[in-house]
């Protein structure tokens, strides 16, 4: 008797040819439901509709098509075990050697603008699940396959082991099924979730005694060489089905990208995200921020953030908030870098850019878009908060000294606030003309990141803006600062002894500001 193949697809890519080498090589019986049994049927192929092989018709909309003895019995049988083989005889049930199956397109439907929860619901595929499931179970005496990509392989192991594949490839197989519909349960788990906590939002009472879940699930889309070092080994996770951020730039040009790489990219992402209005540039090395710039023009803006620590920016990561032109590309290519992400980059751009080959420069068009929730694993467990990306605004702002900032020194300080947010704490940012002077990261004490800050500023510190991530506990920061030539502080506030620090800047004829909101990144 001629082997049973199962098709039943949402995504048809390469189905067709798939079935038909089942068919006319391998000599396969094919069984399908829905769509897919049309499709193979408009392309000539011999297949048995689902409903006529297990004689019941397809109910409830579609909701019931493949729940059935006739086909999950196919499936789970044991071929080894002579009841199993007895239940498939006397309840007429052929052995299904090949499943073929991936799921409705549950997180397409849900990124669609005003998708209805209804509508939602009616993509959570039941039935493909359950077929995956039994089929990854029962392993060692059939093959599943959930992804085009694999059709081939498959193809390839009937060719090379006698028309059986081999348990090593069966099991590989049902590994990435049973990975699969871990994903796709994650999807809707999140997304219902999320559904959940709008309706708490809006008043709702829900009654449960579940503890709250955080469910987090990728599929592997590359191997990188090492992680921070090369002892470590490292992959990169892509979240959900549908590319989103980094997993959906478009690489120009360069060697693959690294753990540290992508690390650093995405910390210049997230600074590079603040500005929107003015042509702006950061420069990263080693997670922090080596110059941060605006410009009339995206080349003075990247110019600036270069001059601002030239020596730091040698092999750092470049982001740009404007599509790439000719003069930045020029600009550019003057020293080594190791990254450039931009939102597009104009074709004279791109021939510059070429010359540095191994510069690694990708297109994200929307730079904005990021997680809005951030995870830390510890031994145990995870850490997860949401994202520090609040809207940042004078507006909300207190002036607290005699000395008032005028607008060009408020909006000084609201640039230098924006990147001090995204500097490791102890954070200080020193600015001028939205420009980063000087920048003390990731110090044990305050005071230790004013010095560094201000010995990078030099004497550009003179009529300078000073921003601090974190309260002064004391005035001693303040006094060094007017020391250098600051004449405005942005900080939170909340200290006991905030009143010191206030009255040290009336007297040495500052500007302070707070913001009430405190931005520390450890």
């Amino acid at each position: 008797m001629a082997r049973l193949a199962l098709l039943s697809v949402s995504d048809k890519t390469g189905i067709i040819e798939l079935a038909r080498k089942l068919v006319e090589e391998f000599q396969f019986d094919l069984i399908s439901s829905g769509g897919t049994a049309k499709a193979l049927q408009a392309a000539g192929l011999p297949v048995t509709k689902v409903s006529d092989y297990t004689g019941h018709p397809e109910i409830l909309g579609g909701r019931v098509k493949t729940l059935h003895p006739r086909i999950h019995g196919g499936i789970l049988a044991r071929r080894d075990i002579p009841q199993d083989i007895a239940d498939m005889e006397n309840n007429l049930i052929r052995p299904i050697d090949l499943v073929v199956v991936n799921l409705y397109p549950f997180e397409e439907t849900i990124a669609k603008p005003k998708v209805t929860l209804a509508e939602a619901i009616e993509q959570i595929d039941i039935g493909g699940p359950a077929m995956l499931r039994a089929s990854a179970k029962n392993y060692p005496h059939l093959t599943v396959l959930c992804n085009p990509n694999q059709y081939e392989a498959y193809l390839t192991q009937l060719r090379q082991e006698g028309n059986s594949p081999s348990l090593e490839f069966r099991q590989a197989c049902a590994i990435e099924a049973f990975s699969h519909t871990a994903a796709y349960d994650s999807a809707i788990a999140t997304y219902l979730l999320g559904s959940r906590e709008r309706e708490v939002e809006s008043g709702k009472n829900i009654d449960t005694t579940s503890a709250p879940q955080f469910i987090l699930s990728g599929t592997q889309i590359q191997t990188l060489r090492y992680g921070e070092n090369p002892h470590q080994p490292a992959s990169w996770y892509q979240t959900g089905n549908i590319p989103t951020g980094w997993a959906a730039a478009t690489k120009l040009q360069g060697k693959e990208l690294s753990y540290n790489n992508l690390v650093d990219l995405e910390a210049a992402r997230q600074i590079i995200a603040e500005f929107t209005d003015n042509p702006a540039a950061v420069i990263i090395k080693h997670n922090n921020p080596c110059g941060v710039a605006l410009g009339t023009t995206l080349s003075e803006a990247y110019q600036k953030a270069f001059n601002a620590d030239s020596v730091s920016a040698f092999g750092g990561i470049v982001a740009l908030n404007q599509p790439i032109d000719a003069a930045t590309a020029t600009e550019l290519t003057k020293t080594f870098l190791e990254c450039i992400v931009a939102p597009d980059c104009e074709a004279d751009a791109q021939e510059i850019i070429a010359a540095k080959s191994n510069l690694r420069v990708l297109l994200l068009p929307d730079l904005k878009a990021g997680a809005t929730e951030t995870v830390k694993v510890i031994a145990g467990g995870l850490l997860v908060q949401g994202a520090d990306d609040i809207v940042e605004s004078p507006d909300n702002w207190q002036v607290v000294t005699e000395k008032q900032p005028t607008p060009d020194e408020l909006a000084e300080l609201l640039f230098a606030w924006q990147v001090c947010k995204h500097v490791k704490s102890n954070a200080i940012v020193v600015t001028c003309d939205r420009t980063t002077l000087g920048i003390g990261a990731g110090q044990m004490n305050r005071v230790g990141s004013v010095k560094i800050a201000l010995e990078e500023a030099g004497e550009k510190a003179n009529g300078a803006s000073l921003a601090s991530d974190g309260f002064f506990p004391f005035d001693d920061s303040v006094r060094t600062a007017a020391a250098a030539g600051i004449t405005a502080i942005v900080q939170p506030g909340g200290s006991m002894r905030d009143k010191d620090s206030i009255q040290a800047a009336n007297e040495l004829g500052l500007v302070m500001v707070l913001t009430g909101i405190r931005h520390f990144l450890h």
